[in-house]
């Protein structure tokens, strides 16, 4: 089976992502194909817009597939993670800026390098079942591949919390949050995808009512929680015990450098500045972090007990200091 199918339909260039049973989860390979297929439609006349979904029933896409990344990083290679860091990156910024009008369609579950792919296009649909989510810090990372900038621009402090805590959105959090902008039902999905690809038209995507968002009645004790320049700064006091529960298990690093790249984001307020400083922590992930660690419990043993290393000022420090000559810097076509 091919893991990705990109053809041209009419005047949409069309993008599935094809590994239904890995819930679409996201290859270096499959970057790369997503890379150079917009390249070329950039330049193609013919090609008025994107449209990106996924196969299958239960996701658009659940993350990077990170088995490699653990298999490299126990061989005690750290070039490999790094390179698929760098292309990755690449490719969101591509996403973010492209002069085409994209249309991402997201069901299930979209996490991670799922949201890379799927929340920096122009346009982006969700629907009933659609779970989006940031949950790097549950596997010892950062939210990363332009997530922090995603984060930055919610509504008060929410970004924050669903950064640390990896909790997940509703169609309607998601829109809420500003990580989706489309609620369609799903049923009606196969028929807008042909008309957009007939048309080459994005203002042929119907308009429907966004359906609550949970999120939003929670706003005022998150802001209360989350408005903090560090992860001593949260106070608990304002959570319910469920908001709580994950700022006890995920990465006290991912967690702590986490605050501090979320509030850089919102100063800097571009996605690649935002890039370039996830970078810093993800170019020294395998090595230095509880990434490693993380992907052991959650999908190596899955025995859900990670052993995070002590928190300490200068580990934080470490992990996003500048990178020098290795920085992250987008490099190809932008506009």
């Amino acid at each position: 089976m091919t893991d990705i199918l990109i053809r041209t339909d009419g005047h949409a260039g069309h993008i599935t992502l094809n590994r239904p049973q890995a819930l679409n989860a996201l290859t270096w390979d499959m970057c790369l194909a997503i890379e150079n297929a917009i390249d070329g439609w950039r330049r193609d006349d013919a090609v008025k817009l994107i449209i990106i979904d996924g196969a299958g029933e239960r996701a658009f896409c659940s993350g990077g597939d990170i088995a490699d990344m653990y298999a490299s990083g126990q061989n005690g290679d750290l070039d490999y993670g790094r390179k698929f860091w760098r292309d990755e990156y690449r490719l969101n910024s591509k996403l973010a800026h492209y002069p085409k009008p994209i249309a991402t369609f997201l069901h299930g579950f979209t996490m991670g390098g799922g949201v890379g792919v799927g929340c920096h296009a122009s346009h982006r649909v969700v629907c009933e079942n659609s779970q989006v989510a940031m949950p790097e810090c549950t596997i010892g990372l950062v939210p990363d591949v332009g997530g922090t900038y995603l984060l930055a621009r919610a509504p008060g402090f929410t970004g924050t919390y669903l950064g640390l805590t990896g909790a997940r959105m509703s169609a309607g959090d998601a829109i809420f949050a500003s990580f989706a902008d489309h609620f369609i039902p799903q049923q009606y999905w196969d028929d807008i995808k042909s008309t957009l690809a007939h048309t080459g038209d994005i203002a042929a995507l119907p308009k429907y009512a966004s359906p609550p968002a949970p999120l939003a009645d929670k706003q005022a004790a998150i802001d209360a929680a989350f408005a903090a320049d560090n992860l001593s700064d949260i106070q608990l006091g304002p959570l319910d015990a469920d908001m709580q529960k994950p700022l006890y298990r995920n990465s006290p690093l991912g967690m702590a450098c986490g605050v501090i790249l979320i509030n850089r984001a919102r100063k800097d307020g571009t996605i690649n500045g935002a890039l370039a400083q996830e970078y810093r922590f993800t170019h020294r992930a395998v090595e230095h972090s509880d990434f490693i660690e993380g992907i052991r419990a959650a999908i190596i043993d899955k025995d859900r007990k990670p052993r995070w290393q002590a928190l300490t000022d200068a580990a934080v420090t470490n992990m996003i200091a500048p990178l020098g000559s290795d920085a992250f810097e987008v490099t190809g076509e932008t506009p």
